[in-house]
């Protein structure tokens, strides 16, 4: 979800990150708590209701994008070629086959946290599996190119080296960002790019890193709605998101899920 950056906080104190940690851990508490609602014949209006009222009721925290730019839900739900900020629906009915990518944010003490994952609606196809893996290890490449003397064109080049030799394109028009106090901070973190090229990374800078995988042509297309984006091909696109450190030797990713490890 992307609106006006600001400036502000690029670099953050260890006691910062640790505050955005907490954050960040809530963000991603949302998404596994959703999982296993996440089925045929739900919609992702319904969808979204639990995860309001858990992160107002259970949490007890802000829900970042309500109202952020005029957003008017909780969570982004973006189904099959939707691309990214879909907007949840009584009409748009979770049906077997489907994938979906539900991205969400909190504010814990004025710290955003901000994550976005896939899921699978019963069984899908073998092409869909494909993407949404290929494109869990893109946004992995991408960490694991993060460390101090690195640049951003690091971070890119890493993801789309490894989408398009699987035949995939990246998406262009939208990037992770800085984040903090502020939802949208510098830098603009873009999923391709040239080795060497870019902003130097620097300890104690916080960013996410969500890469928008396309199983066809990477253009996109912004529906009338003036949030939900989709293929411009209708093909299928998926989506994984991680808030990042940059710490003295390397990396420190702050939503990750129970029992995720590096990919």
């Amino acid at each position: 979800m992307r609106k006006k950056k600001d400036n502000s906080i690029l670099i953050k104190t260890p006691a910062q990150i640790e505050e955005a940690r907490v954050a960040a851990k809530l963000a991603a508490d949302v998404l596994t708590m959703i999982g296993p609602h996440v089925q045929g014949g739900v919609s992702t209006a319904y969808l979204d209701k639990i995860c309001h009222e858990y992160i107002v009721d259970e949490l007890k925290v802000t829900a970042a994008n309500v109202g952020y730019g005029g957003f008017p839900a909780s969570i982004c739900t973006s189904v099959n070629e939707v691309i990214c900020h879909g907007i949840p629906s009584p009409k748009r009915i979770l049906r077997d086959g489907d994938i979906i990518n539900i991205d969400v944010a909190v504010i814990k003490d004025g710290w955003h946290g901000d994550t976005s994952r896939m899921y699978y609606v019963g069984q899908p196809s073998k092409q869909a599996e494909r993407l949404v893996k290929t494109t869990y290890q893109s946004m992995w490449a991408g960490i694991r190119a993060v460390k101090p003397g690195a640049t951003l064109g690091d971070v890119g080049y890493a993801i789309q080296k490894l989408a398009e030799e699987a035949g995939y394109s990246v998406v262009r028009d939208y990037c992770g960002h800085g984040i903090g106090l502020v939802y949208h901070e510098e830098p603009e973190v873009r999923h391709y790019g040239r080795p060497g090229a870019g902003m130097v990374l620097q300890p104690g800078m916080l960013f996410t890193i969500e890469p928008m995988i396309n199983a066809g042509k990477p253009q996109s297309r912004q529906m009338p709605d003036g949030w939900t984006v989709v293929t411009a091909d209708r093909s299928l696109s998926a989506q994984w998101e991680h808030m990042v450190a940059v710490t003295e030797t390397g990396f420190d990713v702050l939503t990750l899920a129970p029992g995720e490890q590096a990919s």
